[in-house]
């Protein structure tokens, strides 16, 4: 505990909120649109796929940025969320947005990757006795691309973890509501003599990082066996 001192535990308590539901309220449509790239034929598939995969071509900032446009107190959802009482701008609900806009692609992809190896005929089977869309995914793809939403999951909470560009232009660097581990590490180093703080958040950030990579891996490589087994 006393390793890292008061400011870089709220910045490390910040990150990890702010990572949870970044994850949790992304994975459900991430599972909903893994899905239907990977099995539905519909018009405008392939620009649905370009708008997943959007924030990992775009710069950080310039996503951060359409996000304050558009979820901005002036934007057209932010101001009408701000009618119902909700603020995501400059909040630490708002850097979950952009946390989850961030991980959003490399959850989906994980997902999708796990559906398309998934064959197909166990999932016909299953129709041609009679059961719902609907309930052939929950009793037969769910359980054998738990695997991938698993991994999914990790690597969209790992990303949340570092996001910096997205989050800081769009929420900006407010200590205690906003600070995450990435804004900590840069407020750090502009001040003199917090290169050690810096170090022991970049410390932090590493573990994280490959923590999250090696077990993404183990369970990519399990789900492959399962499969081929």
């Amino acid at each position: 505990m006393g390793w890292l001192g008061p400011q870089e535990w709220e910045a490390v308590a910040l990150s990890l909120r702010v990572s949870f539901w970044a994850t949790l309220v992304s994975l459900p449509l991430g599972i909903f649109v893994a899905h239907a790239l990977a099995r539905w034929s519909f018009p405008g598939k392939q620009v649905l796929n370009g708008l997943v995969h959007l924030p990992l071509i775009l710069p950080p900032v310039v996503t951060g940025y359409l996000l304050l446009l558009t979820f901005g107190t002036k934007g057209p959802v932010g101001s009408v969320l701000q009618d119902l009482g909700i603020v995501l701008a400059f909040r630490w609900t708002g850097a979950a947005l952009a946390a989850g806009v961030m991980g959003f692609p490399l959850m989906v992809r994980a997902i999708r990757l796990s559906i398309e190896a998934v064959d197909p005929k166990l999932e016909q089977a299953a129709s041609t006795l009679g059961a719902s869309r609907p309930w052939v995914f929950a009793t037969v793809t769910l359980p054998l691309i738990l695997p991938g939403i698993i991994a999914g999951s990790i690597l969209g909470f790992a990303k949340a973890m570092g996001e910096f560009g997205a989050t800081i232009t769009f929420v900006s660097n407010i200590p205690g509501e906003t600070r995450t581990v990435p804004s900590a590490i840069y407020a750090f180093l502009q001040v003199p003599g917090g290169e050690t703080s810096a170090m022991r958040l970049v410390v932090v950030s590493v573990v994280v990082a490959m923590g999250a990579l090696l077990l993404s891996e183990w369970l990519a490589r399990r789900a492959a066996k399962r499969m081929a087994g």
